[in-house]
Parts: C-alpha cells; sequence; structure tokens
C-alpha cells in the first residue's frame, strides 16, 4: 500500500512538472504575440497582455488535465 502511495505521489510530481512547464510556454507566447503586435500599434495595453497571458496558462492547465503525452508511458 505504501509503495502505491509513493508511485501516486511521483504521478503527481511528474504532471505538475510537466503541466507548469506548458503552461508557462504557453503563457510567455502569449505575452510575446499580445505585446508584439500592440508595438507595432505603438499601444501596448500591459494590464490586457498579462490577463490573456495568466487566462492562457490557466487554459493551458486545464487542458493538461485531459492529458500530457510527454507523460505517457508505453
Amino acid at each position: 500500500m505504501e509503495k502505491e502511495k509513493l508511485i501516486h505521489k511521483e504521478e503527481i510530481k511528474r504532471w505538475i512538472k510537466a503541466a507548469g512547464i506548458r503552461a508557462v510556454k504557453t503563457m510567455a507566447q502569449t505575452a510575446a504575440a499580445t505585446i508584439g503586435t500592440a508595438a507595432v500599434l505603438r499601444d501596448v495595453d500591459w494590464m490586457m497582455a498579462l490577463s490573456a497571458s495568466l487566462l492562457s496558462g490557466l487554459l493551458s492547465l486545464l487542458t493538461s488535465a485531459a492529458g500530457l503525452p510527454e507523460l505517457k508511458t508505453e
């Protein structure tokens, strides 16, 4: 029983790490696109860029709940 709990904890840790990395990358991509587009127009709305980035990170985490291909084992 203890071994199963340990394995389950390790799986959770792996998921949190992988989902977190994916969410941070998604947030960075969203921020770069939002700021880059706004900079071309010479009007960066920093609150909009921040809120869009945070929302994309949240959506990434929710999407990761369905499964992460990098954690699949055969």
